[in-house]
C-alpha cells in the first residue's frame, strides 16, 4: 500500500464515528443557512457522499413538509433537518420530520427540552445539538442529545463569543461518549484533520457550500464571497449595552454601516423621550427583518445581510459541490501524507 492509500485509510478510521452516525461516505455536514440550505443543496452534499441539511429557520410545518419531500425526490441518502428550538410551532416540525423518515434532527438556536429530545428519539431519529461550552454538552448529552456540534465564533450568521480553536481544546479532549462534529472558519482539509486528530467525528462547513453551484443564491451573493477577504466578514456592533444586539457575522457593506446609524437614532430616540426603550430596541431587532433574503434571494448585497464566517477569504471560484468535497478529502489526505513524512524523515 502506497503513501497516499495509507493517509486514505487513516483519515477514514479517524472520522469513520463521524460516517457511521450520519450515514455519510464523508463526515462533512452542510451548515443549515436559512434561504440557502434547502433542497437543491442539501441533495448535493448527500450525493456527493457528504451530509446535508435542511434549515427550517421560520418555515411552517407545512413548508418544512414540502421540502422534505422535494428533497428526498432528489436523493436517497440520509439528510438532517435544523430547528429552531425557540420555533412556536418546534412540536409539529419535530413530527412532521418523523412522519417522513428524517433521520437526524439538529436542535438549534437554544436549549431543547427534554421532552423534544426524547419526542425525536422515540420517533426514531437520532437527535444533534450545539454545545458552546462544555458544562452544556455535558448537560445535553445527560439529556439524551446523541451528539454535538461545536460552532467557533468564526462562523457565517448567528454566533457565539468564543473561537474553534478554543472550543475544541475546551470540549474535545473531555467529550468521548458522544460525535462532536466541529465548526465555523473551516475551508480546507488539513484544517478539519488537525480536529479530527484533537477527537472530533467530522465537520461542519457553510460558506464554501453557500458559493457552490448548487447553491440558490443569487449571482450577486456568490461574487460577493469571491471578492471577500476573512477580515471583511464582521460581527454586527452594539453601540449601547441598555439595546443588546445578537452578534451576526456577514460581509460589512452599507447594509452594517446604515444599522449603526440606526441604532445611534434609536438611542437617541430614547434618551430624548420620543420613544420608550422597548420601542427602540424593536427599531433596532426589526432593522434586519427580510435582509437576508434580500441578500440570498433578491441579489441586494449592498443593503442586504450577507452572512458569512471567516473562511470566505477561502472562496476563488464557485465549484459544484462535489469538486468541493473531493478537495477536501485529497487535502486532508496530503496533509496526513506529510505529516507521517516529517515524522519518518531520516
Amino acid at each position: 500500500m502506497n503513501a497516499t492509500s495509507n493517509a486514505r485509510e487513516t483519515l477514514q478510521k479517524l472520522w469513520q464515528p463521524g460516517c457511521d452516525f450520519l450515514g455519510s461516505d464523508v463526515a462533512i455536514l452542510g451548515g443549515a443557512m436559512s434561504w440557502v440550505s434547502e433542497r437543491n443543496l442539501v441533495s448535493a452534499i448527500s450525493n456527493a457522499g457528504g451530509f446535508g441539511v435542511i434549515a427550517c429557520g421560520a418555515m411552517t410545518p407545512e413548508r418544512l413538509e414540502e421540502e422534505i419531500v422535494a428533497t428526498q425526490a432528489l436523493t436517497k441518502r440520509p439528510f438532517g433537518v435544523n430547528l429552531i428550538t425557540m420555533h412556536p410551532e418546534l412540536e409539529r416540525l419535530v413530527d412532521v420530520c418523523l412522519a417522513h423518515g428524517v433521520t437526524h434532527i439538529i436542535l438549534a438556536g437554544g436549549v431543547p427540552s427534554s421532552a423534544i429530545i426524547r419526542r425525536v428519539r422515540d420517533g426514531g431519529a437520532r437527535a444533534v445539538g450545539f454545545a458552546p461550552a462544555l458544562a452544556l454538552g455535558k448537560r445535553l448529552v445527560k439529556m439524551g442529545i446523541e451528539a454535538l456540534v461545536i460552532e467557533g465564533s468564526e462562523a457565517g450568521g448567528h454566533i457565539g463569543p468564543v473561537s474553534l480553536t478554543v472550543l475544541a481544546q475546551e470540549i474535545l479532549p473531555h467529550m468521548r461518549d458522544v460525535p462532536v462534529f466541529v465548526a465555523g472558519g473551516l475551508g480546507r482539509g488539513d484544517a478539519v484533520v488537525s480536529y479530527l486528530e484533537q477527537g472530533a467525528s467530522g465537520a461542519q462547513l457553510g460558506t464554501l457550500f453557500a458559493a457552490s453551484q448548487e447553491s440558490i443564491a443569487h449571482e450577486n451573493f456568490k461574487k460577493s464571497f469571491l471578492r471577500a477577504n476573512a477580515r471583511d466578514a464582521l460581527t454586527s456592533v452594539q453601540l449601547d449595552e441598555q439595546f443588546p444586539v445578537i452578534p451576526v457575522r456577514g460581509l460589512a457593506n452599507a447594509g452594517t454601516r446604515e444599522f449603526l446609524k440606526h441604532q445611534a437614532e434609536a438611542i437617541r430616540a430614547f434618551q430624548s423621550g420620543e420613544k420608550s426603550k422597548e420601542d427602540a430596541q424593536l427599531s433596532i431587532e426589526h432593522f434586519w427583518a427580510g435582509a437576508l433574503r434580500r441578500a440570498v434571494v433578491d441579489g441586494d448585497v449592498e443593503n442586504g445581510s450577507v452572512m458569512a464566517g471567516q473562511s470566505v477569504g477561502m472562496v476563488k471560484e464557485i465549484r459544484p459541490v462535489a469538486d468541493i468535497i473531493t478537495g477536501l478529502v485529497d487535502q486532508a489526505v496530503e496533509a496526513i501524507e506529510k505529516r507521517e513524512q516529517r515524522i519518518h524523515v531520516s
